[in-house]
């Protein structure tokens, strides 16, 4: 199986581009996030000409995620259990965004994960996310011992490696210590992060800003990632990022991360 996971920055702008790319790399499963629309509003006769699936969670221009499929889209869960809202519950309830979505592709549960920003550490924000990734720890807790897939854009950068120059984030979210302790997290709890053994130093770099040529100096961020259950990650053979996808006119700011499972 091969398994991919894209932040494409608005599924209507890029459908073209997210076609050729699963055709071009040959893809199985393909997790999307920013897919910035409600389903009726997305172009999906292509993909579903192609042979594929699609299983969609988003409201509106903002957010946004998927699961497409060409190996099975079963037991399809928007949202993981207890996973919190964004807002301020004095104010008016909590408002559900769209940034996660389940489901079993050739026997492998597939998360796809739109992590909160965090904005900047003083914003409420940043609150929001560390909540909802400590409640989607204690999810995934009880997915550890089956193939389990965490993929997504999870707005971190867990080590200094994983950003062109720390000390340009010196007072930015991403790198502080309480979103790396999230992430590794995870890791302790026996997820494996199955694409930096394959993918070293700065090539792993998957996000670049549209700001001052980032992407053409290879000014970036590592911040999507694919972590892997025990059982998920003894299945690993090969992972690259495609960097390709980030060039050109009207790409997106991140590129896809590809893995292959015996």
């Amino acid at each position: 199986m091969r398994l991919a996971t894209w932040n494409v920055n608005s599924l209507r702008s890029r459908i073209g581009r997210v076609e050729a790319f699963l055709e071009r790399h040959d893809v199985d499963v393909l997790a999307l996030q920013e897919t910035k629309a409600r389903e009726d509003q997305l172009p999906l006769m292509g993909l579903q000409s192609m042979g594929y699936e699609v299983a969609h969670a988003g409201t509106n221009q903002w957010n946004g995620v998927a699961v497409v499929s060409r190996v099975g889209l079963e037991d399809v869960e928007v949202g993981f259990p207890d996973m919190p809202g964004w807002g301020d519950p004095a104010a008016a309830p909590p408002v559900m965004e769209s940034r996660a979505i389940g489901a079993t592709c050739g026997g492998v549960r597939v998360w796809s994960l739109y992590v909160p920003n965090g904005r900047k550490v003083d914003d409420p924000h940043y609150v929001y996310k560390l909540d909802w990734l400590a409640r989607l720890r204690a999810a995934a807790g009880a997915w550890c011992d089956v193939p389990t897939a965490l993929v997504g854009d999870w707005n971190i950068a867990p080590t200094d490696e994983d950003v062109f120059d720390i000390a340009q984030f010196a007072k930015s979210t991403h790198v502080t210590p309480p979103e790396r302790a999230a992430f590794q997290g995870f890791l302790d709890d026996g997820y494996v992060d199955v694409v930096r053994p394959h993918v070293p130093g700065a090539d792993g770099y998957t996000y670049w800003d549209y700001y001052r040529q980032r992407f053409e100096r290879n000014r970036g961020m590592r911040i999507d990632f694919v972590l892997g259950s025990p059982p998920l990650a003894a299945r690993v053979t090969s992972a690259f990022v495609d960097r390709d996808e980030r060039a050109g006119q009207g790409a997106s700011d991140h590129a896809p991360v590809v893995v292959d499972l015996a």
